[in-house]
């Protein structure tokens, strides 16, 4: 398979699709801004009382469990009952799987639930959902995302879907379909909601590709192409940051196919 993500970014600009998110306090603001420089619009809502009605508007819906609660936990379990029934693209963000037994509790209810379209996360959490004992440091991976690569085709047999394991290398499974994209800096793991906005991205990109697994490439790569960037312009994390959302709004397709890193196994 040769694949590159070019025209999917145009599309996605032309198309401006509506995300729907329900993610955490602490990376709400900057997911927001990436979608928005990156072509897409974003909405934040996890209100039990409209999470089934914003799906409905909505281009995909990304489940994130960074900080969760009982209500915000139901508003998930809404969002995504709804967004099956119609047929919308679920992206699972499992932020801190294995951290906690209350976040494993979750994370199977809503997989009960229906399975995602994309599971995306590090390495760490790629291997808990999969039931691997591993010693977690709270939402940071302890693991590589190459150390996962079982762990995450198990994950896409059992629910089949793709599964994309961020990491210095990140590694997108689909089946016995595997992609790796090497772009990115080491910089993006000192940035908080970096792998968040990532999961936001997939979701943008699942809106108007239906293919997923190429959906999901397209996003690696495009985060980890922009990181590349934005370190050019900025070496510090605050600096960073704002390059980084700077460099989302100005990659044109053309420079995304000219440093795509993309190699295939199957």
């Amino acid at each position: 398979m040769k694949f590159n993500p070019e025209q999917n970014l145009a599309t996605l600009r032309q198309k401006s699709p509506l995300v729907h998110n329900i993610t955490n306090f602490v990376v709400m603001n900057f997911t927001a801004n990436a979608l928005l420089a990156i072509g897409a619009s974003p909405v934040m809502a996890h209100a039990v009382e409209e999470v089934a009605d914003m799906v409905s508007i909505a281009g995909a819906l990304v489940v994130n469990i960074g900080t969760l609660s009982p209500v915000w936990v139901e508003g998930m379990k809404l969002a995504m009952k709804k967004a099956s029934e119609l047929g919308k693209p679920i992206i699972l963000d499992p932020v801190g799987a294995g951290a906690t037994p209350y976040r494993n509790q979750v994370l199977s209810e809503l997989l009960d639930i229906t399975p995602p379209t994309i599971i995306r996360g590090n390495a760490s959490e790629i291997l808990a959902l999969a039931g691997i004992r591993i010693q977690t440091k709270g939402v940071d991976s302890t693991a590589n995302s190459t150390d996962s690569l079982e762990a995450a085709k198990a994950l896409s047999n059992r629910y089949g879907c793709v599964v994309s394991v961020s990491g210095a290398i990140d590694v997108i499974v689909d089946g016995e379909k595997i992609a790796y994209a090497e772009n990115g800096v080491a910089l993006m793991t000192r940035v908080t909601g970096m792998g968040c906005s990532a999961s936001a991205i997939a979701g943008a990109f699942a809106s108007i590709e239906s293919d997923a697994f190429k959906a999901a490439i397209s996003a690696a790569v495009t985060m980890g192409i922009c990181g590349e960037i934005a370190f050019q312009k900025a070496q510090l994390p605050g600096s960073f940051q704002i390059a980084f959302l700077d460099t989302l709004s100005e990659i044109t397709p053309e420079k995304l196919s000219e440093l795509a890193k993309i190699s295939y196994t199957s």
